[in-house]
């Protein structure tokens, strides 16, 4: 696992092997990122990544420049790891939060202009998440929420994407707010 661009582009993210975690590819990072890097101005984007793990996707907004990534995971492990490995880059963008991803959409209030959500390609709560995080108004106008699943599965959402992406056994559908 490596941050495909940016300042800290090429480094590796070698987390424990104790941690559950399922990180996005390579190959499907560097294929969202083609697409968001048509869309957004990473230096003025805030974003929120739900269900981070160990972070991949918040390093590689970090490292494109985005001045502020709130990065939320319910296992202590994989949020210390996030604090350590950002400590190591000197870091100041990524804000770990500890906290059931549920359980912090249903309390937070500040929007982003990108929310990522990668929940366990098993959770069936996954089909929840794009009416939650919009009708909770967690993404601006003209904002993105891309919920990361199994590419065999169509999220059954009463919000229709504006796009699905599939790279491998991954896809991502983009939904946008207007």
């Amino acid at each position: 696992m490596r941050i495909i661009s940016g300042k800290y582009g090429g480094r590796n993210i070698v987390a424990p092997g104790s941690l559950p975690v399922r990180p996005t590819t390579d190959f499907a990072k560097t294929g969202l990122f083609n697409i968001l890097n048509n869309n957004f101005d990473f230096e003025e984007t805030l974003v929120l990544d739900l269900f981070c793990g160990i972070g991949s996707i918040s390093f590689e907004f970090a490292s494109r420049g985005t001045p502020s990534v709130t990065s939320v995971d319910q296992n202590t492990g994989c949020i210390n790891f996030i604090k350590e490995y950002a400590q190591k880059l000197k870091d100041t963008a990524i804000h770990p939060v500890k906290s059931d991803a549920f359980d912090f959409i249903n309390t937070y209030s500040q929007q982003f202009d990108i929310v990522f959500a990668d929940p366990p390609f098993d959770a069936e709560s996954t089909d929840l998440l794009p009416q939650l995080i919009l009708e909770k108004g967690l993404v601006k106008k003209e904002g993105w929420l891309i919920v990361e699943h199994q590419s065999k599965r169509k999220l059954n959402s009463i919000y229709e994407p504006k796009q699905v992406r599939t790279y491998g056994n991954c896809a991502f559908s983009i939904f946008v707010m207007n």
